[in-house]
């Protein structure tokens, strides 16, 4: 039985890239670019004036002089003006080029302007370049501004702006079919018997996924009857990039998912982690690269697994570059009896220091996923038994 870093060796030894496909910018939004972006020029591409007021020289005030005649005005998107004489000034306006002959800008709130004379207050003290964005201070042309791999949110699509990219290369987003496995299960507004339960775990899959970036394209709930698995994930596999399953993994009699994966042609590459919850995982992928994630049926297994390994999994293949965690330090001690890695649901809080921790939030049991409500991920325990004490640093994934 493989330990979870085992587990995440093996998925990524079997992992196909999604495609690359061009898209326009506003199209962009969420995707990983699969391109570098280079600057198309200085970043600023000239002398910037960062504050709205007057632009002088310098050497003009050094030289004693505090009132300047107001001889033109510089507007942003305008060619700039040139300072003719050190005892003139220019009303400059944010955002605009810095005129000719000018090295410094007195804000409006420093001056008093009568009859076109400005006159610097006594107590500022200007200096050469204050209140300039000078140019190329955050680029250069041909600088890179942002790495293959990089997931595009509203700054980056900005700078890929700023860089006069109007279209991008980008990771495809993958086709998933989402299917959940049982007789049991009724939809959520259907009648249901005492018997029988919500289908629960496609929704909170469904729902992970898109927050995550990767909206799943099917909904599947398919009876365990063997016949009819093999037919409908036969068509399945056949037109999507990733199969997530839920439930029918185990080791029951009416568990058929494994065997039944084997015969579309899916190659398995582990079955079972060292791991509580989520012990029975299975993975497979077969000839084309389809990648098959098999996940335990209760909900609360289904959610952990989902975010440590499928997520992770979707973003690599991505060519995403992030960690898919981070780490923090466990707020109080907590004892793990089993000899398997723990995945414990913690809510984050914060101490004096600004650290942040996390405070254990033990569900009743896999199944228990009502007690997942309010927390925000959980943190990967090493293998016990062991009492983990507080303040131990530990991976953390969110929902």
């Amino acid at each position: 039985m493989l330990n979870p870093a085992e587990a995440d060796s093996a998925i990524a030894a079997h992992l196909t890239q999604f495609p690359v496909e061009l898209l326009s910018l506003p199209a962009c939004a969420g995707r990983v670019l699969r391109q570098d972006v280079h600057a198309e020029r200085d970043a600023p591409p000239f002398d910037r004036v960062a504050m709205d007021g007057i632009a002088i020289a310098i050497a003009a005030f050094r030289g004693g002089r505090r009132e300047f005649r107001v001889v033109a005005m510089q507007a942003a998107g305008h060619p700039p003006v040139s300072l003719d004489s050190p005892a003139d000034c220019i009303e400059v306006m944010t955002g605009a080029s810095l005129p000719v002959g000018c090295d410094t800008v007195i804000p409006v709130e420093r001056i008093h302007v009568v009859a076109g004379i400005a006159t610097i207050e006594a107590a500022h003290v200007p200096d050469t370049w204050m209140h300039v964005h000078r140019r190329a201070a955050d680029a250069r042309a041909g600088d890179r501004l942002l790495a293959s791999g990089t997931r595009l949110g509203g700054p980056e699509l900005a700078i890929a702006a700023s860089a006069g990219q109007p279209m991008l290369r980008v990771s495809r987003q993958p086709r998933i079919a989402v299917v959940s496995t049982g007789d049991e299960l009724v939809e959520p507004g259907v009648p249901v018997l005492d018997h029988q339960v919500r289908r629960s775990n496609s929704y909170g899959l469904a729902a992970a996924l898109r927050l995550a970036g990767y909206p799943p394209t099917t909904d599947l709930h398919l009876p365990d009857q063997r016949p009819l698995l093999v037919e409908r994930l036969s068509v399945a596999i056949a037109s999507h990039d990733v199969l997530v399953l839920s439930g029918g993994v185990s080791a029951g009699r009416h568990d058929h998912v494994p065997e039944v994966l084997g015969e579309i042609g899916v190659r398995c590459v582990f079955h079972q982690v060292s791991q509580r919850p989520g012990r029975p995982l299975w993975f497979g992928v077969n000839d084309r690269g389809v990648m098959v994630f098999a996940l335990p049926g209760n909900p609360v297994s289904v959610l952990v697994c989902l975010a440590r390994y499928v997520i992770p999994a979707l973003s690599a293949a991505a060519g995403a570059g992030a960690s898919p965690w981070r780490t923090v330090a466990l707020a109080s001690a907590f004892e793990f009896r089993a000899p398997l890695t723990c995945f414990l649901p913690a809510l984050l809080e914060y101490d004096s220091d600004g650290r942040t921790l996390a405070a254990p939030r033990p569900t009743g049991g896999s199944g228990d996923f009502i007690s997942l409500a309010g927390t925000d991920g959980f943190v990967e325990l090493p293998q016990g038994p062991a009492t983990h004490p507080a303040g131990l640093v530990v991976p953390f994934y969110g929902w």
